[in-house]
C-alpha cells in the first residue's frame, strides 16, 4: 500500500513539473549572471533577452525599476510569445539615469499568473556605472557654424591612452567611432584632447566618448548659423498724377461808364435865350 502511495506522489510531481512553463530572462543578453548583478555604463541601452515555451499569444510585461530604498518604475515593455518561440529582445534606455542598482522583472497580466518551472528566471539585477563625471569639456557648448565643431577637453585618469569619439548631428553620424590622441596632464594624469570636426548645418551635435574600459558618456553641442540680414522691402509707390485745374478768375463787374444824354431842342433854346438876356443886362448896367 505504501508503495502505491509513493508511486502516486511521484507521478503527481512529474505531472506538475511537466505542466509548468519555462521562462528565461537575461539582462544584459550577452553577459548576465544570476550570481552577481551585471554592470553596464550609463548611456548604453540595456538589452534583455526572453526565451519561453509559453503558448503563442501569451503576453506579459518586462518592467525596468531603479532599486534603491524603494523600487521606482522607469519603464515597461510588453512581450508576446510567438508561434516559433524565437528569442525576443527588448531595449531599455539608460541615458541620463544615475548610477546604482536596477532590476528588470517579469510582470504577468491579470490575477492568474501562469505556472513557471523551478529553473525559470524572471528577475535580473543590473548595476549602472555612471562615468559621465570623468569628462571635462573646455570648448564652448554653443558654437557658430563657421567655426564648428571644436571638441576640446579632458578625461580623468586617462593619460595618453587615447579616447574614442563618435559624432552625430541632425542628419545622423558624421564622424567615428574613431580614437583620437590624448595628452597626459602630469598634474592629475588626465588625458587632454582636441578635435575639429567640420559640420555643414546648424543644430544639436552629440559626441559619445569611450575608452578601453567601455562607454564614458555623451556631450551635446549646439551649433548656430549666423543671423542673415533680411533686406527691407521698399514699397513700390505710384507717383500721383498731378492734374492742373485752372480755377476760373471772376472779373469784377466794371462800374457803368457815364454817357452824356443828348439835350432836347427846348433846353437849347432856353439856354440861348437866357444867355442873350444876360448880355443885354450887362450892357445897360
Amino acid at each position: 500500500m505504501k508503495r502505491i502511495l509513493l508511486l502516486a506522489l511521484c507521478l503527481l510531481c512529474v505531472a506538475g513539473t511537466a505542466s509548468a512553463y519555462q521562462l528565461y530572462l537575461t539582462c544584459p543578453s550577452d553577459k548576465a549572471s544570476n550570481e552577481k548583478p551585471s554592470e553596464i555604463q550609463v548611456g548604453i541601452p540595456l538589452k534583455c533577452s526572453v526565451d519561453s515555451n509559453f503558448p503563442a499569444g501569451t503576453t506579459f510585461n518586462l518592467a525596468f525599476y531603479q532599486s534603491q530604498y524603494t523600487a521606482t518604475l522607469i519603464s515597461k515593455q510588453p512581450v508576446t510569445i510567438q508561434e516559433n518561440k524565437n528569442t525576443q529582445y527588448k531595449l531599455f534606455d539608460t541615458q541620463g539615469l544615475p548610477g546604482g542598482t536596477y532590476k528588470v522583472e517579469v510582470e504577468f497580466l491579470g490575477p492568474d499568473a501562469p505556472r513557471t518551472s523551478s529553473d525559470s528566471v524572471t528577475l535580473q539585477m543590473v548595476t549602472l556605472i555612471d562615468r559621465s563625471g570623468e569628462i571635462e569639456i573646455t570648448s564652448s557648448m554653443t558654437q557658430n557654424l563657421a567655426d564648428a565643431l571644436r571638441i576640446e577637453g579632458s578625461i580623468a585618469k586617462l593619460g595618453a591612452s587615447g579616447v574614442q569619439i563618435e559624432v552625430r548631428g541632425p542628419d545622423g553620424r558624421i564622424f567615428g567611432p574613431q580614437y583620437i590622441p590624448t595628452t597626459n596632464n602630469i598634474r592629475d594624469n588626465s588625458g587632454t584632447f582636441t578635435k575639429k570636426v567640420v559640420v555643414t548645418g546648424a543644430g544639436p551635435y552629440e559626441v559619445d566618448f569611450s575608452d578601453s574600459k567601455g562607454y564614458i558618456g555623451k556631450v551635446t553641442y549646439t551649433v548656430i548659423a549666423p543671423a542673415t540680414e533680411t533686406p527691407t522691402a521698399v514699397p513700390t509707390t505710384t507717383a500721383p498724377v498731378v492734374t492742373t485745374v485752372k480755377v476760373p478768375t471772376t472779373e469784377p463787374t466794371p462800374w457803368p461808364t457815364a454817357t452824356q444824354s443828348p439835350l432836347s431842342p427846348l433846353t437849347i433854346i432856353c439856354a440861348a435865350g437866357l444867355a442873350g438876356l444876360l448880355a443885354v443886362l450887362v450892357r445897360r448896367g
